[in-house]
């Protein structure tokens, strides 16, 4: 965890330097020098609005599950997980602290993947849906940009896959037990799991995927209620988070379209979903200043992208890791992202 959140730290500084000491320039200076302090403080608040939306949206997908946490919980969960996919490869550590902090307040974790799982579809749904919106209605954006085109095909081909997986795993629960046994016995020859273990490694498999399956229907059954509601809040807390840049372009005086703004958004938060670096370090900040450089001038981009990056991920960074540190310690983070926790170990 200290490696990926150093290489996290790392990236951001070492790209963020790069983008600012070749974009900057003194008009850079007296543009910063006359921005409206106001309505960057608009800009904070839409940021709490988004997290207070991210909260409520968590605690619905839980009810739809037939669980309850407290709101001020859900709040906790999404710092975590703000935090854990800022260090970890392709951001795929934020669920597994969420799944562990579900299963000590009692909830299965073959639930707590199918909640977990179902909040990342309901972004990935919305945001797939707003970017093929966004090359149609700017498609300026990716003009010229062939290293962004590149990386927009992979994800998009990355996005189908994981769709097409969890499809399979909702229509056959049998293929996906086969293909978790395999793996098992394939991390039992490499000496990552110990012979004896192999047989309670694999009914424990089997046991999730079947309580991850069932469960997920609860969604479009007895929870279906809740799960729309959530859904519904996802895409106003979208609305929240997307409306961070327009106002920091505006704090520095300069005319953008909102809905231009959104979309470059949407587009590069689809970019950023599968980045193998952590928290999609480096490549947030020089693909922000890329694509914020059609919106602003310039000597403008590496600021804003920045900006928007301190408000959109950093302060949520932070405070994961705050609460990850009070919660658990340093050690015990370490042992939710590697499996092996006391609890687990007793278990099995």
């Amino acid at each position: 965890m200290r490696k990926g959140l150093a290489l996290f730290l790392g990236l951001s500084f070492l790209v963020s330097s790069i983008v600012l000491l070749s974009s900057i320039d003194l008009n850079t200076i007296d543009v910063l020098a006359k921005a409206n302090v106001k309505m960057l403080g608009y800009v904070f608040l839409l940021l709490i609005l988004s997290w207070c939306l991210d909260a409520y949206k968590l605690h619905s997908v839980v009810a739809a599950a037939g669980e309850h946490i407290s709101y001020k919980f859900a709040f906790l969960l999404n710092w975590l997980r703000y935090f854990g996919c800022a260090i970890t490869p392709m951001q795929s550590g934020g669920g597994p602290f969420q799944v562990y902090f579900l299963y000590k307040s009692g909830i299965p974790i073959g639930k707590g993947i199918a909640i977990t799982l179902v909040g990342t579809l309901m972004t990935l749904l919305q945001i797939g849906i707003v970017v093929p919106m966004a090359l149609l209605y700017v498609p300026e954006l990716m003009k010229g940009k062939l290293l962004l085109k590149g990386a927009l095909y992979y994800v998009a081909i990355f996005v189908m896959a994981m769709w097409v997986i969890v499809v399979l795993s909702l229509l056959r629960p049998n293929l996906i037990k086969k293909l978790s046994g395999a793996i098992i016995l394939f991390l039992n020859r490499w000496g990552l799991v110990r012979k004896k273990r192999v047989l309670k490694f694999v009914r424990r498999a089997y046991r999730e995927i079947d309580n991850y399956n069932r469960n997920f229907q609860l969604f479009f059954t007895s929870g279906l209620a809740k799960f729309l509601l959530a859904f519904l809040v996802s895409w106003l807390q979208m609305i929240a988070l997307f409306s961070i840049l327009p106002c920091i372009i505006w704090a520095l005086g300069f005319n953008v379209s909102y809905i231009e703004a959104f979309f470059a958004q949407a587009l590069l938060m689809f970019l950023l979903y599968f980045v193998p670096t952590p928290g999609a370090s480096g490549v947030a900040e020089g693909g922000g200043t890329a694509i914020f450089a059609f919106l602003v001038p310039w000597n403008m981009a590496g600021v804003v992208a920045i900006t928007w990056r301190l408000f959109t991920e950093y302060l949520s960074i932070a405070m994961g890791a705050v609460t990850a540190v009070l919660l658990l310690g340093w050690g015990g983070a370490e042992k939710v992202l590697s499996g092996y926790t006391s609890n687990d170990e007793e278990e099995s």
